[in-house]
């Protein structure tokens, strides 16, 4: 099962939004986001929050779950429900953007809530980003920037294939090294590490 969260950053267009929302069995909006997916005339199946930005519609034709908890966000509210509700695989859009305490702290969401889906990703117009586990791989255009970012503290054993900055059981850390504006050199690339939380950043 498959699940669309649509969070309250910078919202995605409509083409990104009907694009993403063809393979979903599941669409939530938190909070806010549920006001981009009705500006677009795209209807949710769910929205969830604390209700603070969603502005609710005169005739409500799906379910609304007002929860009150300051101890969770509202994407983290919506990625619960998602697991309550079964989902194996998630992509997330409206992450990032408008402030950078909440971008931040969604990135921090990212890695709590990863280990539990088969897949979490975060997409904007951009960028996508997603924790690399253990190992990692795609195949895009050549020359497309690929971004390496030691989310907490020290990433070790890091090698990679296909970039033109390669790594070879290398370390990245905070306040160190990190590894921002790869790109990739062969269509094919892949990571792999050996311990640590390192996240990937692909430019659409």
């Amino acid at each position: 099962m498959h699940a669309v969260i649509v969070s309250n950053g910078f919202p995605p267009s409509k083409d990104l939004l009907k694009e993403e929302l063809k393979s979903a069995d599941l669409i939530i909006g938190a909070d806010g986001g549920g006001n981009t997916l009705l500006f677009h005339g795209l209807t949710p199946h769910v929205v969830i929050g604390d209700m603070d930005s969603f502005e609710k519609p005169g005739s409500v034709e799906f379910e609304i779950i007002h929860d009150v908890d300051q101890e969770t966000n509202d994407l983290e509210k919506a990625l619960s429900l998602a697991l309550y509700r079964d989902v194996e695989t998630c992509t997330v859009l409206g992450a990032f953007g408008r402030r950078m305490d909440h971008s931040l702290k969604n990135l921090s969401v990212l890695k709590r809530f990863d280990p539990a889906f088969g897949r979490l990703v975060f997409k904007d117009e951009r960028l996508i980003a997603q924790m690399v586990n253990s190992s990692f791989s795609a195949e895009l255009p050549v020359g497309s920037i690929i971004s390496l970012f030691p989310l907490s503290g020290k990433v070790t054993g890091i090698t990679t294939k296909g970039l033109k900055y390669p790594l070879n059981d290398e370390i990245l850390e905070n306040g160190e090294r990190d590894g921002t504006s790869n790109e990739n050199v062969e269509p094919e690339f892949s990571i792999e590490i050996k311990s640590g939380d390192l996240v990937v950043f692909i430019e659409n």
